[in-house]
């Protein structure tokens, strides 16, 4: 018994003499002199700094920084672990907007990350309130969104003693995001969150986690009185765990209220060597056929999007564009193609991928040409060097900002740059021609008795104003949308990225909402996709937040089933039904129309008395669209 007390007192002693930073040992001996008479809350509150008076809370902390990063709104699915960083943020004008699942507010963050050119935050409380987010945090990954996620925890002290919704959270978390962190000071707050922002943005952006244990957002008065003290602690042991527990609280709040910077700190983004650059334009200058592919990472801070523009104008380079580059020149840019990059990349002889990875989208770099010299450009070494040596070759590769890499190309380029003018007609009229063609499949009318998709997506486009933003949501009709429908300008189409993940939609619209209340967002949906976010027009409702959602209604995951059904003979899991999405709509409060072989005249009546109730900030629309199947992009599944 008397080595079990002695070894308390020594583990004690060592706590107390890293804790305090105790410097000799008479200090040392007065203090566990404390341990055996039950006293010293006060001793230690002094000597770790604590104000016991306080009010105060670790949610003031957290959202003063976020505050202090110009963070406008906090994506949120409400939790006891993270309510004082709810409040305290409502009441620094930090909007709050809550949704009816995880993903969403995750997926919400992205969409203003992308939008803003900035952070976008969501919270959300522990155990599986963390681990419904876990998709949408890796499409953020993959998409390359600035995004901090936060997290509630239960208390330090129970943290793997079967506490409600304890998990280990941080190994989920770490292959997901470029910072991970576990708060369990007060102190620590600011300078982890300035820390895991920065680290967000900088690089190749992507997304960061903070966990906050409970008993770091909440008053110290309320931790103490939780924290489980024995107030009638009798003999050494009992007394010794009153002790400790009172060292723990005291670290916990130890200088939780001294002044700190809360700024944000300076982002590190990489630059090209002007060597590389000057080997870029010497390509440039020599090519016949380049060929410019440029995708999501081109838009990141901190070039313009309209510098960009000018930068790929003074280039003069057929252009396709992908991710959230698509609308960066507009609508009817005469250097961009849409219809003929296969081509275009087997005849070329430099190809400049700008953001755009050779991954499943370009057969992993086996679409590009053998013969065509190649320049990639990318922040992130791993997606610039994708499958490199093994389908392609680079002649140049400068892991560098995209955008900043163009413009000094541009500028080094001059103003007597000789453009490939021939080689751009060539592309123009091949493309035209496939226009052409997909235009004769637009006016089909189908056998079956429902709409032409693609009849229906033409209306759509034409019926769009230049203000929209889009947000695609879904498989077959979605991907006959980016054929079709035009983003009108830079940063006004938002779809997944290369994860792939259905169910972006809701949050991906409440997002870009948010950041734009007064401009129209439309939500391009397959009718299996928006099944995941369809709940979120209570969501919209509640926030006066109206969007106008499309659902390409033809009873299937047609994406699937155009491969499964011929390969296999069976439909099975891929049908579903003809649903009314629209009443759906209309029990959450918003307006809803279905169109179909009935009133199929009025499609753009409906689309535009949809935008007009959306433009009037009354209510959101839904407009559910019975369609037939067309054999337009058969061939072009990728499993």
């Amino acid at each position: 018994m008397v080595l079990f007390l002695l070894v308390i007192l020594i583990i004690i002693g060592l706590l107390l003499w890293k804790w305090l930073d105790i410097r000799s040992t008479d200090e040392l001996a007065n203090m566990l002199k404390l341990v055996s008479s039950g006293n010293g809350q006060h001793v230690l509150s002094n000597a770790f700094q604590v104000d016991e008076k306080s009010k105060r809370h670790g949610g003031e902390l957290v959202a003063s920084v976020l505050k202090a990063h110009d963070v406008e709104e906090i994506f949120v699915l409400c939790g006891g672990h993270i309510s004082p960083i709810l409040v305290a943020a409502e009441k620094l004008g930090i909007k709050i907007v809550d949704t009816r699942h995880e993903v969403t507010a995750v997926f919400a963050a992205d969409a203003v990350a992308r939008l803003r050119q900035s952070i976008g935050v969501a919270a959300v409380t522990a155990g599986p309130g963390l681990t419904n987010t876990i998709t949408a945090v890796k499409n953020a990954q993959m998409a390359e969104s600035p995004l901090l996620l936060i997290g509630g925890a239960a208390p330090t002290l129970l943290k793997g003693r079967g506490a409600l919704q304890d998990i280990d959270q941080m190994v989920l978390f770490r292959p997901l995001c470029k910072y991970v962190a576990r708060v369990e000071r007060l102190r620590d707050i600011v300078p982890t969150l300035r820390e895991a922002i920065k680290a967000a943005k900088s690089g190749c952006p992507g997304p960061v986690f903070v966990e906050f244990p409970v008993d770091v957002l909440y008053p110290y008065e309320l931790v103490v009185k939780e924290i489980g003290f024995n107030p009638n602690a009798k003999g050494f042991i009992q007394k010794a765990l009153n002790f400790y527990l009172r060292c723990h609280v005291s670290r916990q709040f130890s200088s939780a209220w001294i002044q700190q910077t809360i700024t944000p700190l300076p982002t590190n983004i990489p630059m090209p060597k002007s060597e590389q650059i000057q080997e870029i334009i010497q390509l440039v200058k020599s090519a016949k056929r380049p060929v410019l592919l440029i995708g999501s990472q081109a838009t990141l801070p901190p070039v313009k999007p309209s510098d960009l523009v000018k930068a790929v104008e003074t280039l003069g380079c057929p252009v396709f564009l992908g991710g959230m580059a698509r609308g960066l020149l507009g609508k009817d840019h005469p250097l961009q193609m849409r219809q003929v990059r296969k081509d275009a990349l087997k005849d070329a002889d430099l190809t400049i991928l700008a953001g755009t990875v050779c991954d499943f989208r370009l057969s992993y770099g086996r679409t590009l040409s053998k013969k065509s010299k190649i320049v990639a450009l990318n922040r992130n070494y791993n997606q610039l060097t994708k499958n490199e040596r093994a389908f392609w070759n680079s002649t140049v590769s400068a892991q560098a900002d995209v955008a900043t890499s163009l413009v000094q190309v541009a500028n080094g380029l001059g103003s007597n740059h000789n453009k490939p003018t021939e080689w751009v007609n060539t592309l123009r009229q091949k493309d035209n021609e496939k226009e052409a063609a997909n235009a004769k499949k637009i006016e089909q009318k189908l056998s079956n008795g429902f709409l032409n998709p693609l009849n229906f997506l033409k209306t759509l486009d034409q019926s769009l104003p230049d203000d929209a933003i889009l947000v695609a949501d879904g498989g077959d009709f979605v991907g006959s949308a980016a054929y079709i429908v035009r983003p009108r300008g830079p940063l006004q189409w938002l779809d997944p990225g290369a994860f792939g993940t259905l169910g972006v939609g809701g949050g991906f619209a409440l997002g870009a909402k948010t950041v734009y209340p007064k401009r129209p967002v439309y939500i391009i949906w397959g009718d299996g996709s928006c099944g995941y976010s369809l709940m979120e027009y209570d969501t919209f409702a509640r926030h006066k937040l109206p969007v106008i959602g499309i659902v390409g209604n033809d009873a299937c995951w047609t994406q699937i089933a155009r491969e499964q059904i011929p390969m296999f003979q069976s439909s099975v899991a891929v049908d579903l039904a003809r649903t009314r999405y629209d009443n759906v709509a209309k029990s959450l409060g918003s307006w809803g129309e279905t169109i179909d072989e009935t009133n199929v005249d009025s499609a753009r009546k409906v689309l535009d008395e949809a935008l007009s109730i959306c433009r009037s900030g009354q209510q959101s629309a839904l407009v559910n669209v019975l369609i037939g199947k067309t054999d337009f992009r058969e061939g072009s599944i990728s499993v």
